[in-house]
């Protein structure tokens, strides 16, 4: 069939498109043609999404049967879509846990039961689950909305895990946060992407929180995985949870993955039953950790989209320099 990957150049897009390719599929992927090319074998099309004319002008009469959309990141382009596209026969649209109301910090039941963002707020959740009501509203039973959590694995350009990989494998003494025991989620993007495209042609409609299962793993062992796979001799620093946040390290920014005691208690507490009856699946941990590992040490790390204006994670030098004086 021919399926449309909105995105398809960086991280989980490309593995989209891969996979899509993988199942025989006619592949195009939509981006702005300014960072990335998509895998080989993709049609690649070009355009702003905020642009109304640019989606039809790429398209130039090739048309779509199914859809995933992993770039949507304003109302515009979710409006240009649903007029566009509303009439695929599946669109799998890649939303997050961000479009709940209370995550974070949670907990997360099931789909239908909790609340999304109806504020008109220019800020990541609520335009996700604002995108989820424009799509939806015009696809109606052909329209999924994968409601994703953390996602690791090669061609990650957030470097969350992998700051931490190359921290650690440069060894020696390494600030961690004391609370190594705290639980982290997270879904390959690989199994992500190939699950994405196999609801898109099966067509299941409404919401699935599309992360990993609660009890994966925790902080500590996650950590522990980066030091076993780089051969590194990093030594664990612990550092207590307030001395962290009096020095003014950042949760989930200077050390990627933490958050404070409060939150990483109820944060990856999320209902994935609804994601493992439709077949989302992931591979071992350690498989995902070596992975990235192995791609980062022999690719130049992808820039960021343009619209994606994060801060860079990390520990700063001065204030690992400080903590590590003092334990």
């Amino acid at each position: 069939m021919r399926l449309l990957v909105l995105g398809g150049t960086h991280f989980l897009g490309r593995h989209v498109a891969t996979a899509a390719l993988g199942r025989g599929h006619d592949v195009a992927t939509f981006t702005r043609g300014v960072s990335g090319q998509p895998p080989a074998g993709a049609r690649a099309l070009h355009g702003d999404r905020d642009d109304p004319d640019a989606l039809p002008k790429a398209l130039d009469g090739w048309a779509p049967e199914l859809v995933v959309d992993t770039s949507c990141q304003t109302r515009a382009a979710a409006r240009n879509a649903a007029v566009v596209l509303g009439g695929v026969q599946g669109y799998a649209f890649v939303s997050s846990l961000n479009a709940y109301r209370n995550w974070p910090p949670g907990p997360v039941g099931p789909e239908d039961d909790e609340p999304t963002w109806t504020t008109e707020a220019e800020e990541y959740g609520p335009i996700k689950a604002d995108a989820e009501r424009i799509l939806g509203a015009a696809l109606g039973e052909r329209f999924l909305t994968a409601r994703a959590g953390l996602i690791i694995g090669p061609y990650d350009p957030i470097h969350r895990l992998g700051w931490w990989l190359d921290r650690i494998s440069r060894g020696g003494r390494v600030v961690v946060p004391e609370t190594l025991d705290q639980p982290v989620t997270a879904v390959d993007a690989r199994d992500l992407a190939g699950w994405l495209v196999e609801v898109a042609e099966r067509r299941p409609a409404g919401a699935v929180n599309a992360t990993g299962p609660n009890g994966m793993t925790t902080l500590g062992a996650l950590l522990d995985l980066c030091r076993d796979v780089t051969g590194s001799d990093a030594e664990w620093v612990p550092v207590p949870e307030d001395e962290l946040l009096s020095s003014g390290v950042q949760p989930w920014v200077h050390l990627p993955l933490w958050l404070p005691a409060e939150v990483a208690r109820t944060a990856w507490d999320v209902d994935t039953t609804r994601a493992r009856k439709l077949g989302l699946s992931g591979r071992p941990l350690r498989a995902s950790v070596a992975d990235t590992w192995a791609w980062q040490s022999t690719h130049e790390r992808p820039s960021l989209p343009p619209m994606a204006h994060r801060q860079e994670p990390g520990l700063p030098s001065h204030l690992e320099a400080r903590l590590l004086a003092t334990h």
